[in-house]
């Protein structure tokens, strides 16, 4: 009975490609390494884990409902480990005097930029040969900005490296060492950088979903390390891999974390940064459900401190983004989008994901999710003089 409601669909796909989309996809073997006969292992909500094949999630991703793919990660439980601290409530924002000049900092040409050479790779999809190209060039263009801004100081406590999937496209992780020989804490800031169409063998630009959140999270990181940041904790940025397989990348470095008892006591998820629907109200989405009350919370002072628009609760519904892998590792996670769930693009996993479809595409909204990312680590990340 647990799958009684998806069967039409899953049939459906089971049948053909053509009869779920239309048109004739390309062969498994042009440029993509993927096989839709594989079974994987699927967590929807409120249910006991069911296999699948890659085939049948296609089916539910096209259907809009969010899943885990736990086939790698099953050792994953909403059950918080003793080890691990987390923090209920977080105290109130107060290091205005640090991250105000860094917000005069930020700028909407190098995200335009990047963005722009984002796109430009056919699709980013996990599993395709553009998509571990573009990540070869992200990590390529992280190195260039460090080399670029951080001062030698800084250089020698900013490591980055990729986190290796067995699929291809690798996530990336850079840690900015913190200073303190007794605080282990570690702030997170994260973005997925794949990008999918809902049949994956088609074009999927990905400029909102979640482009716009990949160099949103990279300009905040440049205006930091050319700000000289050296912070107590340590203050990492994650771009994760397959977050549209079902959540792939950021569970696998999720457990990796938890498996080293790491002390993560907060992680930010910024995934579609740029739409602002035309006749509605500039403001950032705060996600309430599957996140931790208590950075949410410490995430909307934030919003009424350092921004200029406001925020607005909303809700995105189970595993929807890459926030939900933390939580599921017993990790602090908070999540924010460009609007609310309702307002939000509705061209993404699709070939319209662009920068140019519409005027509802905006720069200058992502530079306040910039603003956000720079407030997050500045204050929970504290600064060493």
């Amino acid at each position: 009975m647990k799958l009684l409601f998806l069967l039409p669909f899953v049939a459906l796909a089971v049948a053909s490609p053509l009869d779920l989309f239309g048109q004739t996809p390309l062969s498994t073997a042009d440029g993509f390494d993927f096989d839709l006969s594989d079974k994987r292992l699927i967590q929807l909500e409120g249910q006991d884990p069911v296999w699948m094949s890659e085939r049948d999630k296609i089916s539910l991703k096209a259907q809009g409902i969010n899943f885990f793919d736990i086939t790698d990660a099953q050792e994953l439980s909403f059950a918080v480990p003793s080890t691990i601290r987390t923090q209920g409530t977080f105290p109130p924002p107060n290091a205005t005097e640090k991250v105000l000049p860094i917000l005069k900092t930020l700028s909407s040409d190098g995200p335009r930029e990047n963005l722009e050479k984002f796109t430009s790779f056919r699709t980013r999809h996990y599993r395709s040969d553009t998509g571990k190209q573009s990540q070869q060039w992200l990590l390529s263009k992280i190195s260039e900005i460090t080399a670029t801004y951080a001062s030698e100081s800084i250089k020698n406590r900013i490591q980055f490296h990729e986190f290796s999937h067995p699929w291809g496209q690798n996530s990336i992780i850079v840690k900015i060492q913190g200073s303190s020989t007794t605080d282990n804490g570690i702030v997170i800031i994260s973005a997925h950088q794949d990008s999918t169409n809902l049949w994956p063998f088609l074009p999927a630009p990905g400029a909102d979903d979640d482009g716009s959140g990949s160099v949103t999270i990279l300009e905040s990181y440049r205006a930091l390390i050319a700000a000289d940041f050296h912070p107590v904790r340590t203050v990492e940025f994650h771009w994760y891999s397959a977050e549209e397989g079902g959540l792939l990348g950021s569970q696998a470095v999720a457990s990796s974390y938890k498996t080293n008892n790491a002390n993560v006591i907060a992680m930010s998820q910024f995934d579609m940064t740029a739409w602002v629907k035309r006749g509605t109200r500039e403001e950032v989405g705060v996600i309430t459900d599957y996140t931790d009350a208590g950075l949410t919370t410490f995430n909307k002072k934030l919003v009424d401190l350092y921004l200029d628009i406001p925020y607005v609760e909303t809700k995105c519904g189970y595993a929807c983004s890459d926030h939900a892998s933390w939580g599921k590792a017993g990790y602090p996670s908070v999540f924010t989008i460009e609007s609310t769930f309702e307002n939000s693009n509705k061209n993404i996993h699709s070939s319209n994901d662009r920068i140019d479809i519409s005027d509802e595409f905006s720069f200058s909204h992502m530079l306040e999710f910039s603003k956000l990312a720079v407030a997050f680590a500045v204050e929970l990340g504290g600064w060493t003089d």
